[in-house]
């Protein structure tokens, strides 16, 4: 027969569900507090109880020295012997003790003590529960609604779980005592006990109440391989068979809808397609777009894009409401998808051949415009090679004409000496000395007024008409053998000369101006002023004499 005290701890572990050995060390660790507030906390204090009778015995533990100083902590060598015949000093002994006067303060502390051991141990065992039912169902009822938040408490029997607004389906109202079927989003321990946080808006909240609906999902028989869900509207979902000769679709749906109607109402009319999931992306994109129907899908593997032709009255069904049966299929066969209709179709793919026949001939303009430009370059190229040629011919024939023309010079007459004597020297003078090519490139009209009146100024002298009957005579008496270098001796004298005469005929004639247009000093022709028949300067008689 039980006794009182094992028939108290039986009822209260049913109660709080908890096991009667941790009611027991709640008890035990409350009598430990007790005696250490009454007697000293600085004891080493264990406590024992009987499990059927209830009785407690409370031993201390205290040190074996020759000489006690505290009767709390320390012992005799003697006392100690009678505990442990085989105590020395310096153990320790544990020594049962049975305090007086544990009043109604130690008991009101054991009391407290044992409470909160209780609910601590309440608490640790409701969060190992609910902790591994993470991503379950649970049915749960409102207990209270917050004006201010919108968040709502729900009792699950042992515990409070908390529905927060951002979880709870739009346009979703709750009442005091109404029963939900929530999804268990995560379990968090808190000093206040364990928080359960759960949700009415997860995707897999459909799914475990089609398992809890569908026996074939159940079994195994029929798996749900996606879910696509906007709560409180609409959501699809794609199933397929692991059995042949399993319809899943037909097993989702149920005799007459009587399975799926039954998620419909407990998620307040949201509506639900079941779609059949296929290998064949086409073909489940296809079906992901139901209840519109398709008549052609074209994938683009790179960008994971797949372009949808629909009949024309079935353009605004495969799209929905907002593009929410668009957006639906695309989340969840997870590609983006673009709905044409035929006629748009017709026309993009008329578009698509004109633009490709246009590039076509955009690319044949463009090779015969590099065949013609590859013909000009080669014909350029020939040219230029040609006329090197002709360059490089046109300098060997020079060269070897000059090379036949040296050894076949001949001695000048006495009259060609004349002649020689009589041109104008060459010499540059310091003004004009290599002359650019703009020099070159001066007016030719100009330079043969300038010769012109050079030519006209230039009158043989007395001194040169001797000079030249002098020669002749000479050239006449004389018939010693033709010297070359005394005839180049006197031609230098006489070029030296003629060249003397002709810079003061010439710069007579010509000055030296800045040209603006050609950047540069440049000899120009002098003018005559209105009015007066000399030079702008006056020449003196030395001048003349030095000229002449």
């Amino acid at each position: 027969m039980k006794s009182e005290f094992e028939i108290a701890i039986t009822q209260l572990s049913a109660d709080r569900n908890l096991s009667p050995e941790v009611i027991l060390e709640a008890i035990e660790a409350a009598l430990v507090s007790a005696y250490k507030r009454n007697y000293g906390s600085s004891q080493n204090v264990r406590v024992t109880i009987n499990p059927r009778t209830g009785q407690a015995r409370v031993f201390v533990k205290k040190q074996v020295v020759e000489k006690v100083r505290d009767n709390r902590t320390e012992v005799s060598l003697a006392e100690a012997r009678t505990y442990n015949p085989e105590a020395k000093l310096g153990d320790m002994v544990e020594i049962e003790v049975k305090p007086r006067n544990f009043g109604r303060i130690a008991a009101q502390t054991a009391k407290q003590v044992i409470t909160q051991r209780i609910r601590e141990a309440e608490r640790d065992s409701v969060y190992l529960e609910y902790a591994d039912r993470v991503g379950e169902i649970v049915t749960g009822i409102v207990r209270n609604v917050d004006s201010r938040s919108r968040n709502v408490i729900l009792s699950l029997g042992k515990a409070e779980a908390l529905l927060p607004r951002s979880e709870q389906i739009p346009g979703e109202h709750y009442r005091f005592n109404q029963r939900l079927r929530v999804y268990i989003l995560s379990v968090e321990r808190t000093g206040h006990g364990p928080q359960i946080i759960v949700s009415r808006t997860h995707r897999d909240l459909l799914r475990r109440l089609l398992e809890l609906e569908v026996p074939e999902i159940f079994n195994g028989t029929v798996e749900v391989k996606a879910i696509a869900r906007e709560p409180g509207s609409r959501s699809k979902v794609a199933v397929a068979a692991l059995q042949p000769g399993v319809d899943p679709v037909g097993s989702c749906v149920g005799m007459r809808g009587v399975r799926i109607q039954n998620i419909v109402n407990e998620l307040h009319g949201e509506k639900i397609d079941v779609v059949e999931w296929s290998p064949n992306i086409e073909t489940f994109i296809a079906n992901a777009l139901s209840p519109a129907k398709v008549l052609n899908v074209y994938l683009n593997q790179e960008e994971k894009t797949a372009k949808v032709i629909v009949p024309d009255r079935s353009l605004s069904l495969a799209i929905g409401k907002e593009g929410q049966n668009a957006r639906l299929a695309a989340k969840l066969t997870g590609w983006r998808i673009d709905i044409k209709s035929e006629t748009e179709a017709a026309d993009e793919i008329a578009k698509l051949e004109e633009q490709k026949r246009e590039a076509e001939r955009r690319a044949r303009e463009l090779v015969e415009a590099r065949r013609a430009a590859a013909e000009l370059l080669a014909q350029a190229e020939a040219a230029l090679a040609a006329e090197e040629e002709a360059e490089a011919s046109a300098e060997e024939a020079a060269t070897e004409a000059e090379g036949v023309a040296e050894p076949e010079l001949e001695q000048p007459s006495a009259e060609e000496g004349v002649a020689v004597a009589a041109e104008p020297p060459q010499e540059e003078t310091p003004a004009e000395a290599e002359p650019s090519a703009e020099e070159e490139s001066a007016p030719v009209a100009e330079e043969a007024e300038v010769l012109e009146e050079v030519e006209t100024l230039e009158e043989p002298t007395a001194e040169d008409k001797e000079v030249a009957e002098e020669l002749e005579e000479e050239s006449l008496e004389e018939e010693e053998p033709f010297d070359l270098e005394e005839l180049e001796e006197e031609e230098e004298l006489d070029l030296e000369l003629r060249a003397k005469k002709g810079r003061k005929k010439k710069d007579r004639g010509r000055e030296l101006v800045f040209d603006e247009r050609l950047g540069r000093v440049v000899a120009r022709k002098r003018h005559k002023r209105k009015g007066q028949h000399g030079w702008e300067e006056e020449w003196d008689e030395e001048d003349w004499e030095e000229l002449l």
